[in-house]
């Protein structure tokens, strides 16, 4: 246990919360040394090194948009430890459901076996507003249209690892993933070298390698491109980032123009083809053609060009309808049709409210519930039913009768804790997992570690940055003789993991501004939240389909 002097000291332990460091009888063993480490540098020692963490989001430009205002992203100074017999699980469970989404996603917009086979209803999918019928029949180069997917996991009151949502839109957070290891290797170097640590750097390589390997038919040396909202988006850092690190160009929506059934970009030499859009512009303003006329942030003509064969975009459009909150409900049986095997994570049980019974069930229990919309994100519209006062309930009430389909009811599950930096103590808060998946076609590679994300108030259940929290770095820990991690060519990985944290906001200028007043709309879109909801995706395993 700690002595008198340790920052533990004090540190209050729930019977009925997982804390991921102390258990009721003492420090969890893998996190002995890292209990050591903060004790040998004692609590004015790691006050100096959290302030310099501060500092160095700040002049490094990691930031997100809370409310209108740029804010630095809280790095907190003690990482979240996962071992490696725990992420051989957590691996093999976020490929399954991404392999099975993938396939979800292929029945669609395809030919709905799994309508026919009824496994899950059609009319859930044509009353879902996340539907694209413009893309039906459709079929990507590859096959692939989730190429990176977000599957947000929590830990219960039992310690055991379920999954709360499904991202398989435009999820956002990897970039905090490489800062938060670049920061933490520079401010507690001594406290890592104690373990061997799984690295998170050769992500960039592996996404371009996924969106290379997505590239239309006969293209044998695509170019990639990657589309953001520009500098005004919350999430704008990231596409940064992801760009300079994959040696790609970043791009806006003026910068590209359809002709002939392809897409081009403009340069000062000219038009140069574009094989591969990784987009972070939600679909509606992909295509004024097809989508919202009054759209700045893509090109028109792109879904056309997608018909033709001569472009992929990743992520898909229409994607969102398999992380639509109602689908997760289906996710156990839809993992049974489509792999034969039982889901290695386990959902949080739910209600649909639509079902017989459910509706009247959650209503008389909705003082204890969390009720969420469907095709919310970022935290937005979630009703924590024991923190709601009497007035609050009956207006939820009347909402839930008029629209039961928008809704999902779970019960209030007791995230589990990791001690947390604040004031001068560790105090407990609690944490959800976002690891992010990179499929390619053959494989789907899972980042080991992924964003932790930590609700820095006390009390708070919602972790996401948009509602006030923070992050921390995880470590996953490697097993005793983890698998050699593939070279990183220079010229495809631009930045090394210690550059990381230094890539600069500015980001590729557009070729040719469109006038004052389209400019102007184009800010008003970008700064939409909707646009890329802010974070807050062996040494380098991958996973077989199953």
């Amino acid at each position: 246990m700690p002595g008198m002097d340790s920052l533990l000291d004090g540190y209050p332990i729930s019977p009925s919360i997982h804390d991921e460091l102390l258990a009721a009888d003492g420090v969890r063993p893998e996190c002995e040394s890292l209990a050591e480490g903060f004790d040998r540098l004692g609590a004015e020692e790691v006050r100096a090194r959290a302030a310099y963490l501060a500092s160095r989001y700040v002049d490094s430009g990691v930031t997100f948009d809370l409310g209108g205002t740029e804010k630095p992203f809280p790095l907190d100074i003690m990482p979240r430890i996962i071992t490696a017999s725990e992420w051989d699980t957590i691996s093999t469970g976020v490929a399954q459901r991404v392999y099975t989404l993938e396939r979800f996603l292929g029945d669609v917009y395809g030919n709905g076996k799994v309508f026919d086979d009824g496994v899950v209803p059609r009319r859930l999918i044509v009353t879902s507003p996340n539907f694209v019928r413009e893309v039906a029949g459709i079929t990507p180069a590859n096959g692939v249209r989730i190429h990176v997917a977000g599957i947000d996991l929590i830990r219960d009151g039992d310690g055991a690892m379920r999954v709360l949502e499904d991202n398989v839109r435009i999820p956002s957070g990897v970039s905090y993933v490489l800062t938060n290891r670049a920061a933490m290797a520079g401010a507690m170097p001594e406290v890592m070298r104690q373990y061997d640590v799984q690295p998170v750097d050769t992500y960039p390589y592996r996404l371009r390698a996924a969106l290379e390997a997505a590239a239309p038919a006969g293209v044998s040396e695509p170019n990639i491109v990657v589309l953001t909202p520009g500098m005004y988006n919350s999430a704008y850092y990231e596409h940064s980032l992801l760009a300079r690190t994959m040696g790609v160009p970043l791009v806006e929506g003026p910068d590209l123009v359809c002709q002939g059934g392809r897409v081009y970009v403009r340069t000062t030499t000219g038009l140069n083809r574009v094989d591969v859009i990784y987009r972070r512009v939600d679909d509606e303003f992909l295509d004024p053609v097809h989508f919202r006329g009054d759209s700045v942030l893509g090109a028109a003509g792109l879904v056309s060009a997608m018909a033709n064969g001569t472009v992929t975009v990743a992520n898909g459009i229409g994607n969102g309808v398999a992380d639509d909150k109602l689908i997760y409900t289906y996710l156990p049986d839809l993992i049974r049709y489509y792999c034969g095997e039982e889901p290695v994570l386990p959902n949080v049980d739910s209600w649909r409210l639509e079902e017989p019974g459910a509706l009247e069930e959650v209503l008389d229990r909705l003082d204890e519930l969390v009720v969420k919309p469907v095709d919310g994100s970022g935290g937005k519209g979630i009703l924590m039913g024991p923190q709601c006062s009497k007035k609050e309930l009956d207006a939820a009430r009347i909402k839930l009768r008029a629209d039961p389909r928008g809704w999902i009811a779970q019960p209030l599950v007791q995230l589990s804790t990791v001690p947390t930096f604040v004031g001068d103590r560790l105090q407990p808060r609690r944490v959800d997992l976002r690891p992010f998946a990179v499929n390619d076609g053959d494989a789907i590679w899972v980042l080991p570690g992924g964003l932790t994300r930590v609700a820095l108030r006390e009390g708070q259940f919602i972790v996401n940055s948009s509602q006030g929290g923070g992050s921390k770095d995880t470590w996953v820990l490697a097993n005793r003789h983890p698998v050699e991690a593939p070279p990183v060519p220079a010229i495809e990985l631009q930045a090394s993991a210690a550059e990381i944290a230094a890539v600069p906001l500015a980001g590729s200028e557009p070729m040719d501004r469109p006038d004052s007043s389209v400019w102007e709309a184009q800010q008003g879109q970008q700064q939409q939240g909707r646009l890329s909801a802010p974070a807050l995706d062996e040494a380098e395993e991958v996973v077989k389909p199953c």
